[in-house]
């Protein structure tokens, strides 16, 4: 039986390249993650290759992702939104956490060994599966520095 309904929030540490699946205040799993190759500071521009920073939500699978087993995050919110318009900017979007690009030949291990997606949140594919199986679309994910 799938216990996803368990995970109530997710917390991103960037400085600490995880993620943390969290139930009440209880970890109950932690994950090694690669970010965006400009880890530090709030995406605020699209091709930044930052990981936004904030509150977000797990809004939707992508079914025809480049990488394994895609689940949106629902960057830009309304300030992104504003803050990208005040200064004219293009805020980005198409955040995911996602495992390795389709058709990857390397260890996962090497992959995850540094940080080179364009703003995502990277796992390895079996991490994907199991990151699916414990967390419910809609879920709250609280990215930090």
């Amino acid at each position: 039986m799938s216990t996803w309904a368990d995970v109530d929030l997710i917390k991103v540490d960037k400085s600490k390249r995880r993620m943390y699946l969290i139930d009440g205040n209880e970890v109950i799993r932690e994950f090694r993650i690669a970010l965006g190759k400009q880890p530090k500071g709030h995406k605020t521009t699209e091709g930044d290759q930052r990981t936004p920073e904030g509150l977000y939500f797990l809004d939707f699978i992508l079914e025809d992702s480049k990488y394994y087993r895609s689940v949106h995050i629902s960057y830009p919110n309304a300030q992104d939104l504003e803050n990208a318009r005040r200064f004219n900017l293009n805020p980005g979007g198409n955040i995911k956490i996602h495992g390795l690009k389709n058709g990857e030949t390397k260890s996962a291990s090497y992959i995850q060994s540094f940080d080179w997606t364009n703003g995502c949140i990277a796992l390895t594919n079996q991490e994907m599966d199991e990151f699916i199986e414990l967390v419910e679309l809609g879920t709250p994910i609280e990215i930090y520095w």
